[in-house]
């Protein structure tokens, strides 16, 4: 059977949408089976109100913490309301956004992280949209790493952030809708809420790759699924004066910083893996020149991570390997970032990121990273059973 998009699914039944006053929250990736955008197809059977875009813009063009402007689409002349500008408030829909709007229509494509951003978008919009007595619509899309795996801490509720608005684990294998679902019970929404068009045809066990779409970035650094596999634990690498790759063709990918010692560091790495049973990626050597963002123009001595079985994988502890291996190498030049990260300026990225501070505190006290590693598995019992009353996939 053929998978196919919410999206889809609400074109198959267009009638539902006709006559209604609806803003469209949507990105570059939110495209039916055709490749036809879902503001352009929808427009050809009722045209929205308003257009709403995430983090990166309606035609995802900008960079990560780069602020979006409200502008005119040219292909429809629609307003895009930019739910991503220069401060913190601005990550909610305005007061009046709504205005003259009985439906909101979500469809935006999760990667299956934490921190990635348009989950928290779509749900403070579905948040302000129920409170302006809209009806909330939304468009499903799959998990790209699989609906099954669940991997990582829980967000403690301290560190709540843009980059971690929900406590959930780093990986917590759910859709957007599902997403929603979860929030909306933990928020108190009638249980009626939301509608879903959910994806047809779809399992849990069934990453990107069987999906059988062609991939479409969701953001400018996410050019493939397996940036996608990666990401859960190379992202946080923002929140070091370590190169993530950003500015080269392959993000989330390269690791690096000037003058370090290459094979070094892939040795290390390789040691940290093997110890800890990390597998489906190998690591190897590697030099680039990012061209924007940390040490932009320089040569960068690092690594490169080749994905070989994502099945196998086990991105966020691969992540905090990583971090180790590189501090074990770098020693003194490894430094956490101290810029303000995502509108929060009093907390270091690396606790956001990590939705704690105690691997950070407890690095520095030279604490072995497994033990607070082995407090995961009792956190994740927790969020599945949390989490199984909202999942809409076997």
């Amino acid at each position: 059977m053929a998978i196919r998009a919410g999206l889809d699914r609400l074109l198959d039944d267009a009638g539902r949408i006709r006559g209604r006053r609806y803003a469209l929250l949507c990105h570059q990736a939110s495209l039916s089976l055709r490749g036809v955008h879902a503001h352009l197809a929808l427009d050809a059977v009722q045209p929205a109100v308003t257009l709403l875009g995430p983090e990166h813009g309606f035609y995802g063009v900008e960079q990560d913490m780069v602020a979006s402007a409200d502008e005119c689409d040219p292909w429809t002349g629609r307003q895009v309301v930019s739910l991503y500008g220069g401060d913190a408030g601005s990550l909610q829909p305005r007061p009046g956004v709504f205005e003259g709007c009985d439906l909101v229509v979500i469809d935006l494509q999760d990667v299956g992280a934490r921190y990635y951003t348009f989950a928290a978008t779509a749900v403070w919009a579905a948040e302000a949209a129920l409170l302006a007595g809209c009806e909330v619509w939304v468009l499903d899309r799959p998990n790209p790493l699989g609906g099954i795996e669940v991997e990582g801490n829980l967000l403690d509720l301290d560190f709540t952030s843009f980059v971690g608005a929900f406590r959930m684990p780093q990986r917590h294998g759910l859709t957007m809708a599902e997403i929603l679902l979860l929030e909306g019970r933990r928020r108190g929404w009638d249980s009626g809420a939301l509608t879903v068009f959910e994806v047809e045809g779809w399992r849990r066990r069934q990453a990107w790759r069987e999906v059988g779409w062609p991939w479409t970035a969701p953001s400018p650094n996410m050019p493939t699924p397996e940036t996608a596999h990666l990401y859960p634990g190379l992202c946080l690498f923002e929140a070091t004066t370590v190169s993530e790759g950003r500015g080269t063709t392959r993000p989330f990918q390269l690791l690096g910083v000037p003058g370090a010692d290459a094979p070094a560091l892939a040795g290390r790495c390789r040691e940290r893996l093997a110890a800890a049973g990390v597998a489906g990626v190998s690591v190897v050597p590697a030099m680039f020149r990012p061209q924007f963002q940390k040490h932009a123009g320089s040569v960068c001595a690092g690594v490169e991570l080749r994905l070989e079985d994502a099945g196998r994988l086990r991105p966020v502890r691969l992540g905090f390997e990583l971090l180790l291996a590189f501090r074990d190498v770098l020693g003194a030049d490894f430094g956490w970032r101290c810029e303000p990260y995502e509108f929060v300026a009093d907390t270091p990225a690396i606790d956001l990121l990590a939705g704690t501070d105690r691997f950070r505190t407890g690095l520095d006290a030279g604490d072995a990273v497994e033990r607070w590693c082995v407090t995961w598995e009792n956190e994740q019992r927790e969020f599945r059973a949390e989490r199984d009353p909202v999942l809409l996939y076997s």
